[in-house]
């Protein structure tokens, strides 16, 4: 096996040396704060240097963090080298790559879809938000669902399943996973020591437009190259050309109300509204790396925050205007360097054990699945909403729990579907890690217990490669009966007034749209219903 060398961004000794302020970014630390935005991560890289960097605790440099949309930038980086190498071109039709979808009766429109159709987004399919992906074939949930347009008409709307088209066509082409296809391309090049996880569809063709998962810096080293016009550490490493073509203007997002989204989008990258001359790569809960091409500077964010409005208007609050065109020095970075750090998250504050414990202590308790959550194949998982939302491998219908208690970690044991698990919960305060293996996808729980009352007991859940946190409260009650009540942070009411919010941008008819959001408003009890169980020997006990 070859042995890579691992590359790090170089560093400098302080912000200002490489020509940002120091205090603009305790500035936009504390505006972070205020504005109540849950920020993981931060990279900011200037003159190919990085200027200042910070996790939020639990948060490390070496773990993974799923980067969601972010990831169809990536995939637009492995079309470039399929095309750069031949294996297909922009203007080759898809129903060549997939001839056994060519249907009996002539379809001319899906004749016109081409792999540029997918990179731009003006494909004209319109795959539905609920297609079951645990299912079936993706190629053909996309061939097979309706038109919003023509594709000749160059009508751009959000499908994030034109990025897994690209990627099948590229495995269809090359033979190869997409991730094989990068190794030696991409990920060898720019020092990685390691190829990352990204999930995939029933026949192992990678996701395409979510489901990454990299560290803060494998992300900057992406986008630093794209930025050096695919250049690092002074070699060629993407296709001449393609950086610029594929963060270019390729077509028009004009439904979007908010103004970063409608300046122009490439192939699977943003151009931005509010800062003239940048762009970015862009995942759901605010992934970003920001190109700043007027200041050679790049911004890396891994957080939390669904409303990414919000997060990028915190962020031009005080960059480009953090980066310094006078003389640098250290004196302001060494007044504030102790202050420049992230807070860490809230977790479960220890708390007096229960006489409970005794009594629950190795008892299975089995649930009834809720039956309209399963009915459309959305049962609840221990995983939070966003992280199984869109998996071939869908988790849910959390079952066969058990609790065992020491002086100062419960364990949890579960079952979902033929996947159990157990984790480690800390009772004194202090979170403990276990490592699980849930909707096909391995993760580092991070977890906390604690009693809120002698009869209800909370366990707190954060995969930590995923953004969110699920919160359980077990109640025990009479008969051997138990309550399981779930909850999210951020909290799911939070993720369906985002929906409702961005409902005008999907849908045109203001009546439709407003029946929707109607709709909305009520899931919150729906996607996360109290469940109910007992202890399995319950009623043998009696």
């Amino acid at each position: 096996m070859d042995t890579i060398k691992k590359i790090s961004i170089p560093r400098a000794d302080y912000p200002e040396q490489v020509g940002v302020s120091s205090l603009d970014i305790l500035e936009y630390i504390r505006d972070l704060k205020a504005s109540d935005i849950e920020v993981h991560s931060i990279m900011i890289i200037r003159d190919g240097k990085v200027a200042y960097e910070t996790w939020r605790k639990p948060y490390t440099p070496d773990m993974p963090h799923v980067m969601y949309s972010v990831s169809k930038s990536v995939t637009s980086i492995a079309a470039g080298f399929a095309i750069d190498e031949g294996f297909f071109a922009l203007d080759t039709k898809v129903l060549d790559i997939f001839p056994e979808y060519r249907t009996v009766d002539y379809d001319e429109k899906l004749e016109k879809i081409t792999v540029r159709h997918l990179l731009n987004m003006t494909a004209g399919k319109d795959v539905s938000l609920l297609a079951d992906k645990s299912k079936g074939s993706w190629q053909k949930q996309f061939l097979d669902s309706n038109w919003y347009a023509d594709p000749d008409d160059n009508e751009w709307r959000y499908i994030s399943e034109c990025s897994y088209m690209v990627c099948a066509c590229i495995r269809r082409t090359t033979g190869m996973s997409v991730l094989s296809f990068l190794k030696p391309r991409l990920f060898d090049p720019l020092g990685f020591d390691r190829v990352p996880y990204w999930e995939v569809d029933n026949e192992g063709i990678e996701a395409g437009g979510w489901g990454m998962y990299l560290t803060t810096e494998e992300l900057a080293k992406i986008a630093l190259c794209v930025f050096q016009k695919g250049v690092f550490e002074g070699k060629q490493v993407l296709p001449v050309g393609w950086a610029e073509q594929a963060t270019g203007v390729q077509s028009w997002p004009e439904r979007y109300s908010e103004i970063d989204n409608r300046n122009g989008y490439g192939y699977f990258f943003w151009r931005n509204g509010v800062v003239p001359n940048s762009y970015r790569m862009d995942g759901m809960f605010s992934q970003f790396a920001v190109c700043f091409e007027d200041y050679n500077a790049v911004v890396i964010i891994t957080s939390c925050e669904i409303q990414e409005q919000k997060s990028r208007d915190c962020l031009w609050r005080h960059f480009p205007a953090a980066f310094l065109p006078g003389p640098r020095d250290d004196k302001k970075y060494q007044e504030l360097k102790d202050q420049l750090v992230l807070e860490t998250l809230e977790e479960l504050h220890a708390m007096p054990h229960s006489v409970l414990e005794q009594t629950v202590a190795g008892r299975e308790i089995t649930f009834r699945k809720p039956t309209l959550l399963n009915a459309v194949n959305f049962p609840v998982s221990m995983l939070p909403l966003a992280s199984v939302y869109m998996s071939a491998d869908r988790a849910g219908n959390i079952d066969h729990v058990s609790f065992e208690f020491e002086e100062d970690v419960c364990r949890m044991t579960w079952s979902e579907g033929d996947v159990q698990n157990t984790i480690v919960c800390g009772m004194d305060g202090e979170p403990r890690y276990s490592k699980i293996h849930l909707a096909g996808i391995d993760f580092t729980a991070r977890c906390s217990a604690a009693w809120e009352d002698e009869k209800s007991l909370a366990i707190w859940f954060r995969p930590m490669e995923s953004v969110c946190q699920r919160r359980w409260t077990f109640v025990f009650g009479e008969n051997g009966s138990v309550q399981a009540i779930p909850r999210s942070n951020p909290d799911i009411t939070t993720l369906v007034q985002y929906l409702c919010d961005s409902m005008d941008d999907f849908i045109e008819n203001k009546a439709v749209s407003g029946a929707a959001k109607t709709a909305a408003m009520k899931l919150y009890g729906v996607i996360e219903p109290t469940h109910y169980g007992k202890f399995a020997d319950a009623s043998s006990a009696k």
